[in-house]
């Protein structure tokens, strides 16, 4: 993300649902199934407020247990409580103020639940730990309920998994999921700095750059399937690599895919998709390439050792400068979205929806309704969330949780 950089423009308000793709002409296509124009017939949707008051909110986890409950994690330290209908609960699920180092593009970054989450209440934060040094570590810990109360965890980690020194405060990536296959899935960014100038991206002997793959239950960390494990120059953490900063991804929860969004560096912002059932180890490209063009070296590159982008789009072409990753809308709430990968962008504040066509194609549009706007909507989409019955959600690093809802 741009949190230093964003953070001095106000991103442009969300425009109109999109009829007609033309005004998205400097879309560049990926090569194994391009993108098409939209279709005369775009996804409408509407956003309306769930919670406010939040400070900085840039992960949402839902519990499968029933309750309606909302986890939200602050960057600045604090995990949230909400409760749709009624707002936020004054005590958090937890607070890990002073403990978590915030600058820059630190901070409590990601937010999971164990697939068994209402019967084990096992949660996992990603967070920059502040342990005295600069410019922090990269960690993620296993954390517990409470017993005695549902809303409230024990303020200590039950065990650190991971830990992975940062040598840089930028790029930490952040995203934490579980796969349909039962392992976390961590993101890792490059470390930081521009450019990757410590070759992190191609460089699979270090977790930086990476999305890992990890066995919560089991007795070893990497689970034996990760396609390094048992390889010297290769870490068994690692389930693919060649990221940049890869803030955020997630599941399709009908097909089990890997949607990766990847932030790029000064020209190009790029989305992946991974199919399901794959043995892993992809690489992604960086730093060998930018989305679909060469950046180091600028020319001559073999992007073709490297997979190609579902989607890209280049920072003149007005959809923005930082891609957020969404998610593929299995709801019901929004019947146009149904389908549709909805992902944004930080500093434009801009969303989009990419929907398959009958020919394998995809097309795209900005479906969120002119009401919107009009009601002087505008939006920094830090991240995307999804609830127990697949039901999608926005979060402004404002403030605001919103949920994607019909256009009326």
């Amino acid at each position: 993300m741009r949190w230093l950089s964003s953070a001095r423009r106000r991103p442009s308000p969300v425009g109109p649902a999109v009829r007609r793709c033309a005004a998205f002409a400097c879309l560049a296509l990926a090569l194994a199934a391009p993108v098409a124009h939209a279709q005369s017939e775009a996804p409408r949707a509407d956003l309306e407020i769930v919670a406010t008051g939040l400070e900085q909110p840039i992960a949402l986890a839902a519990p499968d247990d029933g309750s309606g409950r909302l986890f939200v994690a602050e960057k600045t330290g604090r995990v949230r409580v909400v409760i749709p209908g009624e707002g936020v609960l004054a005590a958090p699920l937890v607070d890990l103020r002073g403990r978590v180092r915030t600058r820059s593009e630190q901070g409590l970054l990601g937010i999971a639940l164990h697939p068994r989450f209402a019967e084990n209440g096992r949660v996992f934060l990603h967070y920059s730990a502040d342990l005295g040094g600069d410019p922090g570590v990269s960690t993620v810990a296993e954390f517990h309920l409470d017993p005695l109360d549902a809303n409230r965890l024990r303020p200590e980690p039950v065990r650190v998994l991971l830990t992975v020194a940062q040598p840089f405060a930028n790029h930490n990536g952040g995203q934490l999921a579980f796969g349909p296959d039962g392992y976390l899935y961590v993101a890792l960014g490059d470390g930081g700095s521009g450019g990757d100038p410590l070759e992190h991206g191609q460089n699979p002997a270090t977790l930086l750059g990476s999305i890992l793959r990890l066995d919560v239950d089991g007795a070893r960390l990497a689970p034996a399937s990760n396609p390094f494990v048992g390889d010297p120059e290769r870490r068994d953490e690692i389930w693919a690599y060649g990221l940049r900063n890869p803030w955020r991804f997630s599941f399709d929860r009908e097909t089990g895919d890997l949607w990766i969004a990847d932030v790029g560096q000064s020209a190009v912002e790029e989305i992946n998709r991974e199919p399901a059932g794959g043995p892993g180890g992809r690489d992604y490209g960086w730093n060998t390439v930018e989305g679909d063009r060469c950046f180091d070296p600028p020319s001559g590159c073999d992007a073709g050792a490297t997979v190609a982008p579902l989607l890209t789009y280049r920072h003149d072409s007005g959809w923005g400068r930082s891609v957020t990753g969404g998610y593929r809308y299995r709801g019901s709430g929004v019947p146009d979205l149904r389908g549709a990968y909805v992902f944004g962008d930080f500093v434009s504040g801009r969303v989009f929806a990419m929907l398959s066509t009958d020919d394998g194609r995809w097309s795209v549009a900005e479906p969120l309704a002119a009401t919107f706007a009009a009601r002087g909507g505008q939006l920094r989409p830090a991240s995307f969330g999804e609830d127990a019955a697949g039901e999608l959600y926005l979060l402004d690093f404002g403030g605001t949780v919103y949920r994607f809802v019909s256009a009326p």
